[in-house]
């Protein structure tokens, strides 16, 4: 892979995957529901998964440069 696309894909990624754990933190402090007519557990758990999903892709793809 290019090092241009690479980085650009690994900034992305990381920026989605530490905006939706921030988020979702947030909701769960306020007691706000992240999605609506899921159970909360359920929810902040998958919205979690995504995360660090995203942060895994990011370190992937920054290291691949």
């Amino acid at each position: 892979m290019e090092s241009g696309p690479a980085v650009f894909a690994g900034t992305v990624f990381a920026l989605f995957g530490s905006g939706l754990l921030s988020w979702t933190v947030v909701r769960r402090r306020r007691g706000e529901a992240i999605a609506d007519g899921v159970s909360p557990v359920a929810s902040t758990t998958l919205a979690v998964l995504g995360g660090i999903g995203a942060l895994a892709a990011a370190a992937w793809c920054l290291t691949r440069w």
